[in-house]
């Protein structure tokens, strides 16, 4: 998609440091990528902190490798 933006110049030239990207599309595109995979995994954390995993009792590392391999 073709998009006109207004940005700072040193923005920009900070994010183009950043990202290692070989041109400014480059660079925003993985800015971009790299924020929504930042706020997927806070999406996740908050989720996680809402309900936290409960393990059976009696589950341990152990008995959960056996499984795995199916022993």
């Amino acid at each position: 998609m073709k998009v006109t933006a207004l940005i700072n110049d040193e923005l920009i030239e900070e994010v183009k440091k950043i990202s290692g990207g070989k041109n400014i599309t480059e660079s925003i595109v993985t800015a971009l990528n790299y924020y929504v995979y930042q706020n997927k995994i806070g999406y996740v954390m908050d989720e996680i902190k809402k309900e936290p995993m409960q393990l059976k009792e009696g589950f341990t590392p152990y008995g959960f490798r056996k499984l795995n391999r199916g022993k």
